[in-house]
């Protein structure tokens, strides 16, 4: 058998907390590998890159991941509570449900990932990206996405209470039913955002903000006002 130490990529390992453990030092890539469950909290795994691993419920509370890459990974109800993801980039994944309470995320990425019911609350960070995400249900009071360009992203029914949208640009995004508190759009171009649900007793937060005629419309018409 193979030594499971003797090289930088291991691909289709069930993994523990005490492999990963002597895997540090150097960054690795892991591909196809089953961590569910495990207890990752405070390892330092700066630089690591994972691919297609399972991650679900897995435990990186507190952990040191600067720099990662997280490719068509699966981490349902994973544990980033307080974690180092600064630079991290991830893509193509399926966080649902994660924990990234008190976080650092500057510059962190989303592309194309799932983070349907993800709870974003506290984190520390600037230029998060989020681009191709959906964001249902997510948990992102108090979140900056100040002068961002959100494409495709899907924050329907999620918590946006007091964030900051101003001179943000929307392009084929939902804001459909979300919690909107205390949110700012002064500037922001909300053109390409599907607004569905929203009363006109609602829309304080969006003075200031570029909407469509047809946006005008349907605010006015849950008015019972006919628009011609």
């Amino acid at each position: 058998m193979d030594d499971l130490f003797s090289a930088a990529a291991l691909t289709g390992r069930t993994l523990t907390r005490g492999d990963i453990r002597n895997l540090c030092g150097t960054p690795r890539t892991l591909a196809e590998c089953d961590l569910e469950e495990a207890d990752l909290s405070g390892l330092d795994l700066s630089g690591w890159q994972f691919e297609r691993c399972n991650f679900r419920k897995a435990d990186f509370g507190g952990a040191m991941l600067e720099d990662t890459a997280w490719k068509s990974c699966r981490g349902a109800f994973v544990n980033f509570i307080a974690a180092d993801l600064t630079g991290a980039a991830f893509t193509a994944s399926d966080f649902n449900n994660g924990a990234f309470r008190k976080a650092t995320l500057h510059s962190a990425a989303f592309t194309g990932c799932k983070l349907t019911g993800a709870d974003f609350s506290d984190t520390k960070g600037v230029e998060i990206r989020f681009e191709e995400t959906l964001l249902i249900d997510a948990k992102l009071p108090g979140h900056s996405f100040r002068k961002t360009v959100l494409k495709r992203v899907d924050f329907s029914t999620a918590d946006l209470r007091k964030c900051d949208f101003r001179q943000a640009t929307f392009e084929a995004c939902s804001l459909r039913e979300a919690g909107l508190d205390g949110a700012r759009f002064d500037g922001a171009d909300l053109r390409g955002a599907d607004l569905g649900g929203l009363r006109l007793v609602d829309a304080a937060p969006f003075r200031g903000a570029t909407i469509s005629g047809d946006q005008a419309g349907l605010l006015l018409r849950e008015l019972g006002l006919k628009v011609s």
